[in-house]
């Protein structure tokens, strides 16, 4: 028997095993999982998906993750932003 899916998580990183781990855990959840490499892509998916929650990277290359959390507030400013970093500081 196949569950109805919890809701839609897109996750935005650059780290390739961070998006894979995450993956498992949000689909073993019930949870059906989104993914985006970079800001650019994960504002495009936000955009074309309205996705129900977003897992946000602080630190990533091109578009950093307090630039595409601002742009995502402008696009939708109900979606709720977990912003997660392995290298943030408490000022960030």
């Amino acid at each position: 028997m196949q569950r109805e899916a919890k809701g839609r998580v897109l996750l935005i990183d650059d780290d390739k095993i961070i998006r894979r781990t995450v993956h498992r855990i949000l689909e073993y959840e019930g949870y059906t999982y989104l993914e985006a490499d970079n800001g650019r892509e994960g504002l495009a998916r936000v955009t074309e998906e309205s996705p129900d929650a977003v897992l946000l990277d602080i630190k990533m290359a091109g578009l950093d993750g307090i630039e595409v959390l601002r742009r995502i507030k402008e696009i939708d400013p109900d979606i709720p932003v977990v912003m997660i970093s392995g290298h943030g500081s408490i000022a960030t």
